[in-house]
């Protein structure tokens, strides 16, 4: 198509996709018209005025965040407070967390004048609709895609093939890695009581890699296929358990939607201008928002709680740190001291995951009492581990899995760009590599005959 008219394509083969991915809902196909349009519309209405703007705005946050709230909550509590089971079917269409979490932003944006609003409506739909990325995010802002996805792009190989290998990577981290992982965890988070003490530890540290896995494969595959008609959609994930606090895994962790909770929720709530104990009031407040978005009912509030005490704690016992170190004689760029303080931040988020994964929060803090009070340890001499569904065989093909993926990890922190070294190589063994994953992947990622495929984690949220 002309370069001017590529966008069309995009904008049709989005919404036919999306169509697809809701089963043909008409009910889901309208919601997300009807919310793009409410928000489109009332944006332009509120850039043309300088008086009024402000009630236009909270209707238009209203009318966007309520929907989502009430489909994150309305079934906990009537289960909870009514004993009855009726889901918000008509109001959860898929992707609805991740498209509601855009138009807040661009509406936001918008009314604080730091972005223009768009004057096409079938545009700003395009943008709202994306295909890579409105299952699952990353959550991009209107000034990061918006031009990009009109503005056409001529072919480039060398983006295409870069496109073309973030989606290989993608299916080793989904089939290699997580769902290979998924399995164990199924058995040991299913299972509660029978697996107790040591197996829960193996399952929060198997999860913690499964979910990581599953979640960048979602990121990988949203770059590569945007790749692959020469956009760029921005990092979600760097390397967040190589963080070495809880403060700085959250800077490394699905990074669209920390700076997300921070430039929406912290920071207009006073961020840290207000005095210490309204900047610590708001931190717990916007990883509540973080929980309630992850799901209903008290477990996730627990979770963005925890994870808000985390960072609490993290400050106040700064100064104990400091005088430790000082009395140790422990320099701040220690490498043995990061690689401490990453094993215990790992540790830390792996307890919070344990809460996160388990079916309620009762069960959740059961689990991880059972770690400190039953001592099976003897599970990783005998063959108890074999057990939870994996062969010893798939042991060792995760582990090594998990081995490239750290091995990855270290290097990319080094600021080795792997795709473009491997671009750099020569022709035929640039392919041998290509084919060598595809190889890879289809004699050793889990799928195939009597297989449950695992949908993608975060598709639930």
């Amino acid at each position: 198509m002309p370069i001017k008219y590529r966008w069309l394509a995009l904008l049709a083969g989005s919404l036919g996709f999306y169509w697809f991915i809701s089963d043909n809902s008409i009910i889901a196909f309208s919601i997300l018209i009807g919310m793009s349009f409410i928000s489109w519309l009332l944006c332009l209405l509120m850039s043309k005025k300088e008086k009024g703007r402000k009630p236009i705005f909270v209707i238009l946050l209203l009318i966007i965040a309520l929907p989502l709230l009430a489909f994150k909550e309305f079934q906990y509590i009537s289960t909870t407070f009514f004993h009855k089971s009726t889901p918000l079917w008509w109001i959860a269409p898929i992707g609805f967390s991740f498209y509601t979490m855009q138009l807040i932003a661009y509406v936001s944006d918008v009314f604080q004048k730091k972005t223009e609003p768009e004057k096409n409506y079938l545009k700003f739909l395009l943008f709202v609709s994306f295909f890579p990325q409105i299952i699952q995010g990353p959550i991009p802002r209107y000034k990061q895609l918006g031009q990009q996805l009109v503005e056409g792009h001529k072919f480039d190989e060398k983006r295409f093939v870069k496109g073309f290998m973030m989606i290989l990577w993608g299916f080793f981290l989904k089939l290699c890695i997580a769902d290979k992982a998924g399995i164990a965890v199924n058995t040991i988070f299913d299972n509660f009581p029978t697996y107790q003490g040591f197996y829960i530890l193996v399952g929060g540290i198997l999860y913690s890699f499964q979910l990581y896995a599953d979640f960048l494969a979602c990121t990988s595959f949203a770059q590569g296929f945007s790749g692959l008609v020469g956009i760029d959609i921005i990092d979600n994930f760097a390397r967040p358990y190589f963080a070495v606090s809880v403060k700085d895994f959250w800077r490394r962790w699905h990074i669209s939607l920390s700076s997300w909770l921070k430039d929406y929720i912290y920071i207009p709530l006073g961020g840290n201008r207000k005095g210490t104990f309204r900047k610590f009031l708001n931190i717990l407040v916007t990883f509540v928002v973080s929980g309630i978005w992850h799901g209903g009912g008290i477990k996730f509030i627990f979770w963005g709680t925890l994870h808000g005490l985390y960072q609490i704690f993290g400050e106040l016992l700064n100064p104990v740190k400091k005088a430790l170190k000082k009395a140790l004689h422990i320099k701040d760029d220690s490498q043995p001291l990061r690689i401490f303080q990453s094993i215990w931040t790992f540790y830390l988020v792996m307890i919070a995951w344990i809460i996160f994964r388990a079916d309620n929060l009762k069960i959740g803090l059961s689990m991880i009492k059972s770690m400190f009070t039953v001592g099976n340890i003897w599970i990783f001499t005998d063959d108890s581990l074999f057990s939870l569904g994996l062969e010893w065989k798939e042991v060792i093909v995760l582990l090594l899995c998990l081995a490239l993926l750290f091995t990855v990890g270290i290097l990319k922190e080094k600021g080795i760009a792997i795709r473009e070294n491997i671009l750099k190589m020569h022709i035929a063994l640039r392919w041998s590599i290509y084919i060598g994953v595809i190889l890879f992947i289809v004699i050793f990622g889990t799928y195939g005959f009597g297989f449950d495929a695992q949908a993608f984690i975060y598709g639930r949220f």
